[in-house]
Order: C-alpha cells, then structure tokens, then sequence
C-alpha cells in the first residue's frame, strides 16, 4: 500500500530498500523497517492540525484497489489471550476492573470480529482503508514538510477508528476537512464504539508489562481514564 500511496503522490515514508519487505522476528516481537528521514524536533505536534491531514489521507486511501482484512488493526485475538492471561495477575489490575473489562469486550467482540455484524449494527456506515495505527499521532515534521508513517497495520474499517481518543476538537478539525474533501464526517455511535474497544486493547496490553516494563506507566493514564468512563454495558445502543 505505502508504494501505492508514493506512486499516487502522496507524502509518505515509505519502506527501506536495505532488508526485504517484510516483518523481522525476534524474542516474540515484530519490527519493520522504513527510511530514514530527518524530523523537525522544533515544531511541537498539532494532534488538530494532524488530524485534517487524516481526512486527506482517507480521501487518498479510498481508492486503494488491494484487497484487505476487516479491522484487523483492533487485534480481538491479542485483547482475547491478554484479558485470559490478566486473570492471573492481580498485580497489574484488580480483579473488579478486569471483570468490567470482559464484560465490555463481550459486547464488542462480535462486531469488532466480523464486517456483517459490523454492517448490521451501524447500517450506512461506509467502509474503506484506514491507517490502523493513530496517524494523527503518526505524521512525522520534515524540513521538506509533514510525512505519512507506519502503515503496519493498515486495515479496512470505519474511518473513525483512526481518530479515536483524539478529542473533540480533533474530530470538528477531521469534520471540517472531510467535507471540503467530500467525504463522510464522524459518526458519533461509531466513534464511541472504537474508543471503547480501543479501551478494551488498553488493558488487555496490561498482560505485556513483564516482558514490556515500561509499558505499566505508559498505559496507567489511559487505564485511569478508563475507570472513569461509564462501563459500556448498554451495548451499541445510546
């Protein structure tokens, strides 16, 4: 897809020509490899700003002829063995939050796993390729101006997946750049259905800190925001 984008003209970082095109493998963990490029350390991230360029992105993305899974970037597999292997680990969450978190990801789960139960639950919601992986958060400063990154796990999905946990003024910024560029805005049921399962990867990520110790600090906000959330226990309705 990245060589796609770069022949259609679009400003992406694309893979290294050094190692061959695939995911390296080692002690259980994956990387991939991208060129190199000099990044612009004095400007400080606009996520707002980013997230304009996200609706170009998509507005690029839609007419990405490959074929490609359905929501694979939500990982239902990893949050599944993550929730399982937290049952033993009261240390990393306490057993009132992990019951709240199964009972989430078991309305979640079927939908998440499966595009016509998708389609069945947000009727009218079109579909097309996503970046996967928060390119607000991924769109890199160079002197020669702003860069698409990681597309590792590029996916096909409602576009609001890819602005989940940015914010309201981040949405109203992706808006109003969607409709210049004549594609939908964010629908609100959907946008609160990716922020929870994304909420559901958050804790389920809990079950890497004693391979990733750093990984406790770095999920404690998000996991702190989590309990103050109302429990998504009414399903896909409201």
């Amino acid at each position: 897809m990245v060589t796609w984008l770069t022949e259609q003209g679009n400003p992406v970082i694309p893979p290294s020509p050094l190692v061959p095109l695939e995911p390296v493998h080692r002690e259980g963990f994956s990387m991939t490899f991208w060129q190199f490029v000099e990044q612009d350390n004095s400007v400080e991230p606009n996520y707002e700003h980013n997230c304009r360029l996200v609706a170009d992105l998509h507005a690029a993305l839609r007419d990405y002829p490959g074929d490609l899974p359905f929501l694979s970037s939500a990982e239902p597999r990893m949050v599944e063995e993550g929730l399982a292997a937290l049952e033993a680990r009261p240390d990393l969450i306490a057993p009132a939050d992990l019951d709240r978190a199964r009972q989430e990801w078991d309305v979640l789960e079927p939908v998440v796993g499966s595009r016509a139960a998708f389609e069945a639950a947000f009727p009218g919601i079109d579909l097309q390729p996503i970046h996967g992986d928060a390119p607000a958060a991924n769109i890199v400063t160079t002197s020669g101006g702003a860069l698409y990154s990681d597309f590792e796990l590029v996916t096909l999905g409602p576009v609001e997946w890819d602005v989940a946990f940015f914010g309201a003024a981040c949405e109203a910024a992706y808006n109003s750049a969607a409709q210049r560029r004549g594609i939908r805005c964010l629908d609100e049921r959907v946008l609160r259905f990716v922020n929870a399962v994304g909420m559901s990867r958050t804790v389920a990520c809990l079950a890497l800190v004693p391979q990733l110790p750093m990984l406790e600090e770095v999920l404690k906000p998000s996991i702190e925001q989590w309990r103050t959330m109302p429990p998504f226990a009414d399903g896909l309705c409201g």
